[in-house]
């Protein structure tokens, strides 16, 4: 929490400036330009969401937590491609609109407006957060928050208002559920900072809730938790101990703390509503998970991207040992029998932002992407990149092709499978780059097959696109 008496300054917060810095226009652009050639199987639209400011914040600024939703759509058919960006409209954004300024602070500040600001049904309460994913579910698009309601987004990314699941889910779910390619049902988990600290949930592919709010039994305190994995048989939660204490923001301290002596424990939840299984470890913090996937033997393999501890807003280099500093690309076997976890680094390099091929999500992964730190950039900052990784895995071995993207900074890589095929590699990988040299914006297409050797075709955005976060490719129905 910003301490009181303190007065902040954005101009300080290095994650508002340069390419983090939020852009206020909303733009639709019809035909854009594409050097290189557009694959005629990419027909669809690329989307990705992520925290944009829609006025200068007052009293704290958190990245990746804080900010304004916008989603940013290219949409790619026969070679072309047009662009489209839109605000994911809170009510309370609407209200700051109105206003033209912002009413409420940042997480750490804890400031809200009152009545004389915002009318009684906003008075005191958080401003929505719906800036980390976006995602598609029976039929919703959804903005995605940390752990809050999703906002309903139509196809053109019109905010079509706050989404509860017909009211069964009236709490929220995470920023980063999971869909089960087998079965079409979307498992989601919420942490609170009451009892129950942690319920999970799973909805139908026909959009209907058909487990509702279930505590994960074993949770006993308020902690963070930004992503989960799926597999056939189990939710996978990794509890790290980043623990919320409201008592200490109200005094002036941190909303949240990093409490190691409190351990990692990761919990292993029944997706037929059995026994919760956890296992013990020594504290670490992730971001991401990779995926997991059952054993025979009963066990779950679960990879990520470890960090020491949470670091949140902070540049990762240089950073001492057990403060943030990076770990890399991690596989940990967890057995629900003796509750216990072994861990193997698989590849140490500087990464983020992980992904598979969507389709096997829950099913052992052999190809995996990230975004990555080449060693050849100074300064950048927690969340810029500036090469891709991807990483071929047999037998809990990892071999890397690397992409360096030279003068750009890159994000999440997306892939979108060409259709009618179930190659992993049978595809593009998709991502939004900056250029740090002049600040223009580009969507990057580079081939499934031999990623590293570069893009086949890089499209023009006709604004700069804020780094971070998280995006999906959504294929044109037939």
């Amino acid at each position: 929490m910003t301490p009181r008496g303190t007065p902040f300054d954005p101009a300080r917060v290095p994650h508002l400036g340069g390419r983090f810095a939020p852009v206020t226009e909303e733009v639709d652009e019809t035909e854009l330009r594409v050097t290189g050639t557009l694959p005629d199987s990419l027909d669809g639209v690329y989307l990705r969401n992520g925290p944009n400011p829609r006025f200068t914040p007052v009293g704290s600024y958190l990245y990746p937590i804080d900010g304004d939703g916008m989603i940013h759509g290219v949409w790619l058919s026969q070679g072309r491609a047009r662009y489209r960006n839109r605000f994911v409209r809170t009510p309370a954004m609407r209200a700051e609109e109105r206003a033209g300024h912002a009413l409420w602070g940042g997480l750490q500040s804890l400031i809200t407006p009152g009545a004389d600001q915002v009318g009684e049904a906003l008075a005191g309460s958080f401003k929505p957060l719906p800036d980390i994913n976006v995602v598609q579910h029976a039929g919703r698009l959804l903005a995605l928050a940390e752990s809050g309601c999703p906002y309903r987004m139509s196809p053109e990314l019109d905010t079509l208002g706050k989404e509860t699941f017909d009211g069964h889910l009236p709490a929220g779910i995470t920023a980063h559920p999971k869909t089960d390619p087998a079965t079409g049902e979307l498992a989601v988990f919420c942490y609170a900072l009451e009892p129950p600290y942690l319920t999970w949930s799973v909805i139908g592919p026909d959009g209907a809730v058909r487990r509702g709010p279930t505590p994960v039994d074993g949770a006993v305190e308020p902690r963070m938790i930004h992503d989960m994995a799926l597999t056939d048989r189990y939710l996978v939660l990794v509890c790290a101990p980043a623990l919320f204490d409201l008592d200490a923001a109200m005094k002036g301290g941190s909303f949240l703390a990093w409490r190691p002596d409190r351990g990692t424990r990761i919990a292993l939840v029944p997706r037929d509503g059995g026994l919760v299984r956890w296992a013990d470890d020594e504290a670490f913090w992730l971001w991401h998970t990779v995926n997991a996937y059952d054993t025979p033997d009963g066990r779950v393999v679960l990879d990520y991207v470890q960090w020491p501890a949470l670091s949140l807003g902070r540049s990762p280099e240089p950073a001492p040992a057990g403060h943030g500093a990076h770990s890399g690309l991690t596989r940990a076997l967890v057995d629900p029998a003796t509750g216990t976890v072994r861990r193997t680094q698989l590849d140490d390099t500087r990464v983020e932002l992980p992904r598979i091929d969507d389709r096997g999500t829950g099913r052992p992964h052999h190809r995996l992407a990230t975004a990555a730190g080449s060693g050849r950039t100074p300064g950048l900052l927690t969340g810029e990149y500036d090469a891709l990784c991807w990483y071929d895995i047999e037998g809990g071995h990892a071999t890397t092709r690397l992409w360096p993207a030279g003068d750009l900074s890159v994000g999440e890589p997306v892939f979108a499978p060409t259709p009618g095929t179930r190659d992993a590699t049978d595809g593009h990988w998709l991502t939004f780059a900056t250029d740090r040299t002049d600040d223009t914006s580009w969507l990057l297409v580079l081939p499934g097959d031999d990623p590293a050797r570069g893009p086949v075709a890089r499209v023009r955005i006709p604004v700069r696109v804020p780094l971070g976060l998280h995006g999906t490719w959504l294929p044109t129905e037939e």
